[in-house]
């Protein structure tokens, strides 16, 4: 079963997670720490809790979900795990870094390539890859149908959908994206997004402005 613990880093305010097994294996999914002090919180909490971490996960790679990347594989050796579609996104994060004013250094090292339907196992939990482009063109959520949860990234929020006005992103595909690879999920599946508080694929079927029949994007 697996343990999940979340932070807020860097000034984009963006949800990274950790989860974790009773053996204390753990991966780490999008690092947003920016500042010294966050990458800081992130090893003491691995530390405290004696985990060994195993995956690092990237949902997609905008700058604000890859500002740890290159400390992660300085400090624990971890190469990230990405969609192919999202490696332009990741050559060029150092780049949008600079045009935000957030300037970090970015990892250009080796990647994996990770595809939908695939699965990242941990022990004996299972995280299954799905393909949901549409907020950047490789994005994907994980899965994990045991505990009825989906690491989601920055596809649906609570009352909200992903931004679409972003290179590489395109509106009508992540509707799509959220309606034949996420409401299809049971009501009870909980939602850990990439901002912001967690949701239910239930609440957000019923409550979503942008989820309701006949409501298109502007």
């Amino acid at each position: 079963m697996l343990t999940i613990h979340s932070f807020v880093f860097s000034p984009i305010a963006e949800n990274t997670y950790l989860l974790y097994n009773q053996q204390k294996d753990c991966i780490i999914i999008d690092p947003g720490c920016y500042f010294d002090n966050e990458r800081t919180q992130l090893e003491n909490y691995i530390v405290q809790h004696q985990l060994t971490p195993k995956y690092l996960l990237n949902t997609h790679c905008h700058l604000d979900h890859v500002f740890g990347n290159q400390f992660v594989y300085d400090t624990w050796a971890l190469q990230p795990y990405i969609h192919p579609n999202e490696q332009i996104m990741l050559n060029n994060a150092a780049l949008a870094g600079e045009r935000w004013g957030l300037p970090f250094t970015n990892y250009n090292g080796t990647v994996h390539y990770i595809r939908g339907g695939e699965e990242i196992k941990l022990g004996e939990d299972v995280l299954t890859i799905l393909e949901t482009p549409g907020h950047s063109p490789g994005h994907v959520c994980f899965y994990c149908k045991a505990q009825h949860f989906i690491i989601g990234g920055d596809v649906l929020f609570r009352g909200s959908i992903g931004r679409y006005d972003l290179p590489g992103s395109n509106g009508p595909q992540l509707l799509k994206s959220i309606e034949t690879q996420l409401l299809i999920l049971p009501d009870e599946t909980k939602v850990y997004p990439g901002h912001n508080q967690s949701t239910t694929i239930g609440f957000e079927r019923k409550h979503n402005p942008y989820l309701q029949p006949g409501v298109g994007l502007a």
